[in-house]
């Protein structure tokens, strides 16, 4: 079971804003699914081999191409705010 604080403790970390329906509604979700979690500690596993994928396909990959990029001025001409040539982002954390 997940607590309303702890719902509101989540969403402050994240600096989320929510109303008061929305986080019932995700103390309710959020305490469904540690239900269904702990349903699945329950599940006896014993003798059965770990399974590491959906498939034993072998995932083929293309090789790294060097491509000419973007120029600085392209890049920075989109960005609110820039410093050095730099991207200048807002302080999220203190």
């Amino acid at each position: 079971m997940i607590t309303r604080e702890q719902v509101e403790h989540m969403a402050n970390l994240a600096k989320l804003k929510f109303s008061e329906e929305e986080i019932d509604g995700f103390t309710h979700k959020f305490s469904e699914v540690l239900s269904y979690v702990e349903k699945l500690n329950e599940v006896n596993t014993e003798g059965v081999e770990p399974a590491y994928g959906v498939n034993n396909h072998i995932q083929v990959l293309r090789e790294d191409v060097v491509q000419e990029g973007l120029s600085r001025e392209e890049v920075l001409q989109n960005i609110k705010e820039n410093q050095y040539g730099y991207f200048k982002l807002l302080k999220i954390v203190e």
